[in-house]
């Protein structure tokens, strides 16, 4: 009885006539600059917190968390329209949404991400409000050998994720991780891979590779073509919104998406981010109904479940913040400096000294979540005409939208460079065809795991069976020795090769 007594104590905060406005902003802004290439919800948090000091603390937490989920829902857009992951847990929306709108099927992907996440977003809040407390006991059990051995199940997972060569999928896993070692050495200060080269010394961003080995790549590759042969969008764009199939389709695996996100979004680290390539790999496995396009075609599971999942997971990762004080990821940093900016202590104390501002907050997110959905679907038609804009217009926006969007989010032009190399190298994945989806998880992945792997093998004092004593560690790694295994047997690895020939 107590939840819907705090759930209604929650709605009387969010219903007030300022918090709605604050939320409608959040989310409106949240969209706007989301859907710019480069400024994902991590860049556009940090510019817009200065415009939160002035407000009282529950409006300014409401319209953060707007902007959060808003520009997580609009990195989704130009994931679909244009082959731009606007950030890191968009880069698997690509693979299929864009196919889509290759196919003038830009309208069902584009409200099969809004759906999705409208769904997951609200399941993700029910999951807040309901089990905060005891998800945070799970997240607690889990110490710096259960994250690597987790992170060793993601790039496994990564492997059945890429489409191809096994051989290719693993080559692009090491690269991606020999990329994230580039910079300085937490623990000892020392530059590595950085060749003398000062503006190495802070590591490579997120931002430019993905820019540049997914949009620049492309575009290199459509100029390289006659013109005859340039891949142009279908002028016909075939209706708006899902079709019956579509809907049929989706639902199964946006239930999917959510159940992984809810879980995965917990833990600290690229929660949103697992989530949406967990749920990718779980579609793949998934058999294909008769008559289904194949993944990487443009199947619209691949667009729901992915974009479902990192909703569902943006949403269960305010619980160690909001439960414990611990920020999960960057963005929730960003949030635990608001909340301290306002003289709110966070941790387990705010659920009881301030219930109106954390059950205010989580109604707030049932607001916004349908806020987004009124807001972003009578929107995909002008996302939609976006596609009729003839392409020697397009292509050089859209390299412009992404310079200024590089530039922007460290004022250092050497980025730009870094683009347009990290784009000559996206070139050369497709002449190849290896799929880049595996190097950004390695790279996202490869920083986190060589910190954890220290700081187990520094608790266990350099004993390395702590990966197998732990139950939950050993049960992690045989869950990805596993999935190695049965990806490597003959009739499987056939079998998968079958599933991705070109039709």
């Amino acid at each position: 009885m107590d939840l819907f007594d705090n759930l209604a104590l929650g709605f009387g905060v969010a219903f007030t006539l300022q918090n709605l406005m604050y939320a409608f902003i959040g989310c409106l802004l949240g969209t706007l600059i989301g859907v710019l290439p480069g400024i994902g919800p991590l860049a556009t948090i940090a510019m817009l917190l200065p415009a939160t000091y002035a407000l009282p603390p529950v409006a300014a937490l409401i319209m953060l968390a707007g902007i959060y989920y808003g520009a997580q829902y609009g990195g989704s857009t130009t994931a679909i329209l244009v082959n731009l992951p606007g950030e890191s847990s968009s880069v698997v929306t690509v693979i299929d949404g864009y196919q889509m709108a290759r196919q003038g099927r830009a309208g069902p992907a584009l409200a099969a991400a809004g759906l999705g996440s409208f769904f997951a977003g609200c399941v993700g809040t029910l999951i807040l409000a309901a089990f905060a407390a005891p998800l945070t006991e799970l997240a607690f059990k889990f110490g710096p050998a259960e994250y690597f051995s987790l992170m060793i199940l993601g790039l496994i997972g990564a492997v059945v994720l890429a489409s191809g060569s096994l051989l290719k999928a693993v080559a692009m896993i090491i690269l991606g991780l020999l990329l994230g070692m580039v910079g300085t050495d937490v623990n000892s200060g020392v530059a590595r891979f950085s060749f003398d080269v000062a503006e190495l010394t802070d590591g490579i961003g997120f931002i430019v590779i993905a820019m540049g080995v997914f949009g620049y790549g492309e575009i290199i590759s459509n100029l390289s073509k006659h013109e005859s042969e340039r891949e142009v969008f279908t002028a016909s764009v075939s209706g708006l919104m899902p079709t019956k199939e579509d809907f049929k389709n989706m639902v199964p695996a946006v239930l999917r998406g959510t159940a992984l996100g809810s879980i995965l979004g917990i833990l600290p680290g690229g929660g949103a981010v697992m989530a949406a390539f967990a749920a990718y790999t779980l579609e793949k496995k998934t058999k294909l109904r008769p008559g289904e396009v194949p993944f990487g075609k443009g199947n619209i599971r691949g667009v729901a479940a992915p974009e479902a999942a990192n909703n569902a997971g943006s949403q269960t990762s305010f619980i160690p913040l909001l439960t414990l004080g611990i920020p999960p990821n960057a963005v929730m940093a960003l949030m635990v400096g608001a909340m301290t900016i306002h003289n709110i202590q966070p941790g387990p104390q705010v659920m009881t000294s301030n219930p109106e501002l954390f059950w205010g907050l989580i109604a707030s997110m049932w607001i916004g979540n349908l806020m987004l959905v009124i807001l972003n679907l009578p929107l995909i038609g002008i996302w939609i005409k976006l596609l009729s804009v003839p392409y020697r217009w397009l292509f050089p926006s859209i390299v412009l939208f992404c310079a200024i969007g590089v530039y922007s989010t460290n004022n250092n032009t050497f980025d730009i460079w870094m683009v347009g190399i990290f784009g000559f190298i996206g070139y050369i994945f497709i002449k190849l065809g290896a799929e880049p989806a595996p190097l950004l998880l390695g790279f996202i992945l490869g920083p986190m795991m060589e910190e954890y792997l220290r700081r187990a093998l520094l608790l266990s004092r350099g004993d390395w069976s702590v990966f197998v004593t732990r139950p939950l560690s050993a049960s992690l790694l045989a869950a990805a020795a596993i999935l190695l295994a049965v990806v490597l047997m003959p009739s499987v690895k056939a079998k998968r090769e079958e599933a991705f020939v070109e039709d």
